[in-house]
């Protein structure tokens, strides 16, 4: 049922930030001092051909605080061809209580005219309704939601593209990866609203059905949702106090998982101090925790993925953690925010299909080069309803050691009834 797909392409640019300049290209934010960043724009640049094409690019992220590398993606496409080309737009942090400001942040790329593609990354609640209004207005507008948090149904009737990372291969593959490394325990953590969603929920039956078939124990634990009154600082603060009681509950052999970007970074810091294991993150990426878990500045390394995860292996390594944290060595929300976007690119310029899985992952290849993927459409288990416009995708996981090693992921065959679980 999986096509691995192995890709070696170009070499990284290195990121660098898209706002308001000169050249035309414009950032939309729901606080405006989010967007007065410098432009990257200026006579000194080194433009690519295609800046001079009349058509721009708009990609929404979140902000540095919930979605660093989501944004940093956004940004390197904006380095690789020039601020003309792209506008960036920033979705609010408390997007769950500000609904209409995220929708409406989304909705007024499409009052450019030289916009002619969107990509939303992370896809939260509310981009459906907002593609639904910008096809309304504009039916042109290729309409691209990446790691959607909405229904599948709903969100991919309203986008032409959805790319999310492998819910399904993934819950299966951190099971056998956490036992392969010999835990004996999977602990999930998350909280109500990310719960509630699909993608989520079946994730943890598949967890769970995995944990069966290794002999491991299945355990779930609940922190504060980000969203909330607690913000970003409470809920950091919260993981920081539970991960030691967590580990006396569990053991040492206990690996963890949680479903929020803001909690890795407290969750891997606090799990080097008191043992335990670190798989991979909810979107893996060696930026995602481990440079302020570890107290690590990557500024000189910023672009090149290979130096970064050498530097954060050493220092892993260093504090003791060889064996027990692992990651994708090319950052997810990196890859999906400026991969969707050059797959946008040539999609518009007739490159590329917008719905072929080998067209996507060659314009993903482009900022991560030597990873290898693997991806399917999407199958819904109430209905046995294939959504071609639907892909999930996953890359191999790198354990950091002495030496690292890749756990092989994409090259396992997961087993056919895991696709099946509700």
């Amino acid at each position: 049922m999986k096509k691995a797909i192995s890709v070696i392409l170009a070499l990284i640019m290195t990121a660098s930030l898209a706002s308001c300049g000169n050249d035309g290209g414009i950032s939309v934010s729901a606080d405006p001092a989010v967007s007065a960043d410098a432009s990257i724009g200026g006579e000194g640049d080194v433009k690519t051909k295609e800046d001079s094409t009349k058509f721009r690019i708009g990609i929404v992220t979140g902000s540095y605080a919930q979605s660093e590398d989501d944004r940093r993606g956004a940004e390197a496409f904006a380095e690789k061809y020039g601020n003309d080309m792209v506008t960036i737009g920033i979705y609010p942090d408390n997007f769950t209580e500000e609904l209409e400001t995220t929708i409406q942040i989304i909705e007024n790329l499409a009052d450019d005219p030289l916009i002619k593609a969107i990509v939303v990354n992370q896809a939260v609640d509310g981009t459906a309704e907002a593609f639904r209004r910008i096809k309304q207005k504009r039916p042109d507008i290729i309409c691209i939601a990446g790691e959607a948090y909405e229904d599948f149904e709903d969100i991919s009737e309203a986008a032409d593209l959805v790319v999310c990372s492998d819910f399904v291969a993934r819950g299966y593959l951190m099971i056998r990866s956490a036992h392969e490394l010999g835990c004996d325990t999977f602990v999930h953590i998350s909280f109500p609203r990310h719960l509630s969603y699909e993608s989520v929920e079946r994730q943890v039956a598949v967890m769970r059905a995995a944990c069966e078939e290794f002999g491991m124990d299945f355990e779930m634990e609940t922190a504060p949702d980000p969203t909330t009154d607690v913000g970003v600082p409470g809920a950091q603060k919260f993981i920081t106090e539970h991960v030691s009681e967590w580990v006396d509950k569990y053991g040492e052999n206990s690996a963890y998982f949680c479903t929020n970007d803001a909690h890795t970074e407290p969750l891997i810091r606090m799990l080097l101090q008191n043992g335990g294991y670190f798989i991979e993150a909810d979107l893996p990426s060696p930026l995602m925790g481990y440079p302020g878990a570890l107290d690590l500045d990557l500024s000189a390394e910023s672009g090149d993925f290979d130096a970064i995860n050498k530097k954060i292996e050493k220092a892993i390594v260093d504090k003791g953690g060889a064996g027990r944290f692992g990651t994708w060595t090319y950052s997810y929300g990196y890859t999906v925010s400026a991969g969707l976007a050059e797959h946008a690119r040539r999609v518009i310029l007739g490159e590329s299909v917008l719905t072929d899985i080998n067209d996507l992952s060659k314009a993903y290849g482009v900022f991560s080069p030597k990873a290898e993927w693997n991806g399917s459409y999407y199958n819904d288990v109430a209905t046995d309803m294939r959504y071609d416009n639907t892909i999930l995708i996953y890359q191999d996981t790198y354990i950091f050691g002495d030496p690292g090693h890749y756990m092989g992921t994409t090259k396992v065959e997961v087993p056919e009834e895991y696709f099946l679980i509700k």
